[in-house]
């Protein structure tokens, strides 16, 4: 406020100098374009989904809700020609901000009916939608968001499903939860177990020290896709930090939001970027695999020594975990020069 007013000042007694001749204490923040799926879209060089999320260079930003929505929108119109009622009761009404929150939450984890939840939160703040098809209007909108963004993302949805299904093995079969090491050597472990109770004088209690219980293969499998991502965002933000220090400029963050001063905007977008690069340069999934077959991986003679059944699993473990993602062609580099990357 008081740089406003000095520069209202300014500008009232005819003393305009110019934006460099200002002092300015204001933070100029920069957000990252859907930050989940560009980590999903530059692990898996999805060319697709990285054009979507802004990791190739374009002269306008592209925008992935809104091209989430024009998706939906083409199998409802495809739906409605078919005789299906809710599509035709949907018409006019697929917007922006009715998929927005679901796109977003999406990689962090959100379900079908968390999403049908939020599609229905939307719906109901558009006063001309019918109050009686709000909820199966939710259910469809669901499937076919969740169908559009399998579409755009396909390297993405691998990836998903190999830490998911990872997890559940893990967490099932070893019996162990879930830990990783991120890219910056910090180790990682779910916190999720079973519940255990104990009783004292006629009460019934959850007992917080719980970490000795056996995995909750729910939570664990649910979990580990969102949290391994947030275990790289978190070091795009501390290299990003670590760097901008080094460079003597002022850096606050807050998730993918990344602020400093307005004088050194361009230096730290240029840093932003060149860390997100050297980052995703890395061989993080196979790095993941190796360490998931070192700690979690069974040996023949393990395998020998196993009942049938047990031995299946053992097997069906080190299959999975060894079975890494493959990748497209997207040229991480592209993401030097994208202006829109985090804007």
């Amino acid at each position: 406020m008081a740089d406003t007013c000095v520069l209202y000042g300014d500008c009232q007694c005819g003393e305009i100098r110019g934006p460099k001749q200002i002092l300015s204490h204001f933070p100029v923040h920069q957000d990252g374009s859907c930050n989940g799926l560009q980590h999903y879209a530059a692990l898996g060089r999805d060319k697709l989904g990285a054009e979507s999320v802004n990791l190739s260079p374009f002269d306008k930003p592209n925008d992935v809700y809104g091209d989430v929505v024009e998706l939906v929108e083409k199998r409802r119109q495809i739906d409605a020609e078919n005789g299906v009622p809710l599509a035709r009761i949907l018409e006019g009404f697929i917007k922006r901000k009715v998929i927005k929150q679901t796109v977003m939450t999406t990689v962090y984890g959100v379900t079908r009916y968390g999403a049908q939840f939020q599609i229905h939160r939307q719906l109901q703040d558009i006063p001309e939608f019918p109050a009686e098809y709000r909820w199966p209007a939710s259910m469809y909108l669901v499937g076919k968001t969740f169908q559009s963004l399998n579409e755009m993302f396909v390297a993405t949805k691998e990836i998903q499903d190999w830490l998911t299904i990872s997890a559940s093995l893990i967490s099932r079969v070893c019996n162990r939860p879930v830990e990783w090491v991120s890219p910056l050597g910090l180790p990682i472990v779910q916190p999720y177990h079973c519940k255990k109770f104990i009783s004292k004088k006629g009460v019934t209690m959850r007992d917080a020290f719980n970490m000795f219980e056996k995995p909750d293969t729910r939570k664990q499998r649910n979990a580990f896709p969102p949290n391994f991502i947030h275990s790289l965002d978190s070091v795009h933000m501390m290299l990003t930090a670590l760097y901008c220090l080094h460079a003597g400029i002022t850096f606050v963050s807050v998730h993918d939001c990344f602020w400093t001063h307005a004088c050194d905007v361009e230096l730290m977008n240029k840093v932003c970027r060149e860390q997100f690069v050297s980052l995703h340069s890395l061989p993080i999934l196979e790095n993941l695999s190796r360490y998931f077959l070192k700690k979690y991986g069974y040996s023949k003679s393990e395998i020998t020594g196993a009942s049938q059944s047990a031995a299946d699993g053992m097997r069906l473990v080190n299959r999975v975990l060894s079975q890494v993602p493959k990748r497209g062609d997207f040229d991480l580099k592209d993401v030097l020069n994208s202006t829109y990357f985090f804007s």
